[in-house]
């Protein structure tokens, strides 16, 4: 079954449709058989670095000293991304079910899920669900709490999110969970568990039915089903799930429905951190390992499309400048990268660059990062190389640097013309019908578009349009919300 196939009203209809077989499977056998189980179905993480999620626990359990902790990343903050806050709001049980299960496989003595305050409908559906969940003693004896934190970018990175739990701003730490976790102080190092709402939303079903249940659908070296979001300038903006190397194209031309009459794809841009993808490689396979090898990534699933109208150059200016805001600010390389990549790209965007601003943003991205041993993997100035190929390689340098951009970002027409107030692109809501079909001939899977009746609608709302996924806080508030005077 599809994840967002089931969207149950109580914990009653989750358990009539099969849910809690899985706790029910792992708590009958040993934990480290709960493991091997996990490590052969070849689950890979869905937060964005896809790393095997049986490695993961096996090195929670085995390394390091004193207690340990599971912690369920539900920080969803990366731009054009909203699978995970559309599984929480239509299916909490089974993450929360993959969390207690996760936590027994470990050894955890106490789970946690953090959030971000500003979700609200999530957190209602959350909160509801775990008092049932610990009515009918259905989370298998560990105690799971749920965190609210800021609404930073910071938040959603694991060592920040670890910081929040324990009752401090979310400044992201150097060593990884599993090697010091939470509350740790010498000799315990409290090795911690962090996986994504996806990641743990699997493991119910791979427990319940098998290795190869997850294996079903997917490729060798990813397998299963990944939920992608994708909006921008496409006819149908929204939220799909898909089986692991199913091509962009498909995603782009079929679900979404491709750009408006007229107009042809020019970029798309998967995340804050990876580079730009190009028409040309709109036939990659939607894995882990295809889109690296293409020199880009999959992230965490989420995909802004622009079309020929868009400039680049300003386009590269708006994610520059989510990072620079968003960035912690405690590795120089990184704060004063992307403050000066911003900079430059904004001067370029209002008519008054040249050839050597470009040059300049070339050597900032081809520079030196904030270093392997930098906290904050989101930070890095990686994220700075994205931006700036993407108005290298898809805008004339010479007309950039001469003249204001004329196109807007993105665009603010929708398919028939007809411009939003604020400026903002216009969304197209989707009918409530099912899509069906299978994305390629040799993976037969049953496509299931979100409807109407679950949130669809609601994130298609003008408010959740990329502008604010991209938002234009001043970094000064951002020293506010971290507690930095």
């Amino acid at each position: 079954m599809p994840l967002l196939d089931l969207v149950p009203r109580s914990f009653g209809d989750y358990e009539a449709a099969g849910g809690g077989r899985g706790l029910q499977t792992a708590l009958a056998t040993w934990p480290i058989a709960v493991i091997q189980e996990v490590a052969r179905s070849g689950l890979r993480g869905r937060g964005g670095a896809g790393f095997p999620t049986g490695e993961k626990w096996r090195a929670v359990r085995a390394v390091g000293a004193g207690s340990r902790y599971a912690v369920c990343n539900a920080a969803e903050g990366e731009p054009a991304t909203f699978k995970d806050r559309l599984l929480l709001r239509t299916n909490p049980y089974q993450v929360l079910e993959g969390l207690a299960i996760a936590a027994y496989a470990v050894g955890a003595e106490r789970a946690y899920i953090g959030l971000k305050e500003t979700f609200g409908p999530e957190i209602q559906a959350l909160t509801r669900a775990l008092g049932e969940m610990r009515d009918a003693d259905a989370l298998g004896g560990v105690p799971v709490e749920v965190v609210l934190g800021p609404d930073l970018y910071l938040f959603g990175e694991e060592t920040g999110l670890e910081e929040v739990i324990e009752g401090r701003p979310p400044l992201p730490r150097v060593a990884r969970p599993f090697i010091q976790g939470l509350f740790a102080r010498p000799p315990a190092d409290n090795p911690t568990l962090v996986n994504n709402v996806e990641t743990l939303a699997n493991v119910p079903h791979i427990l319940a039915d098998g290795p190869d249940w997850l294996r079903a659908n997917g490729t060798e070296g990813a397998p299963g089903t990944m939920v992608f979001t994708i909006c921008g300038d496409v006819r149908r903006e929204g939220v799909f799930e898909l089986p692991l190397g199913s091509p962009l194209r498909y995603l782009v031309e079929e679900l979404a429905g491709g750009p408006p009459d007229g107009r042809a794809v020019k970029a798309i841009f998967p995340g804050a951190s990876n580079t730009v993808i190009l028409p040309a490689q709109l036939d990659v396979p939607l894995d882990f390992d295809a889109m690296r090898q293409a020199g880009s990534g999959l992230g965490a699933g989420g995909f802004a499309v622009f079309d020929d109208s868009a400039c680049m150059v300003q386009a590269a200016h708006r994610y520059s400048r989510f990072l620079f805001v968003e960035s912690c600010g405690q590795c120089p390389a990184c704060k004063f990268g992307t403050g000066e990549v911003t900079q430059t790209l904004q001067a370029l965007e209002a008519g008054g660059g040249s050839d050597r601003d470009l040059e300049l943003i070339l050597v900032r991205a081809r520079g030196p990062p904030a270093g392997r041993s930098a906290p904050c993997r989101p930070g890095r100035a990686c994220s700075c190389r994205a931006w700036s190929r993407a108005s290298a390689r898809s805008s004339p340098a010479t007309s950039a640097g001469r003249a204001r951009c004329p196109a807007s970002f993105p665009s603010t027409s929708s398919p028939t013309g007809t411009p939003r107030q604020d400026g903002s692109p216009t969304t197209w809501r989707m009918p409530t019908s099912n899509l069906t079909g299978p994305p390629c001939p040799d993976q037969p899977f049953r496509q299931r578009r979100v409807s109407s009746r679950n949130v669809l609608s609601s994130w298609l709302d003008p408010r959740w349009s990329l502008p604010r996924l991209l938002p234009e806080r001043p970094f000064e508030q951002v020293l506010v919300d971290l507690g930095v005077e």
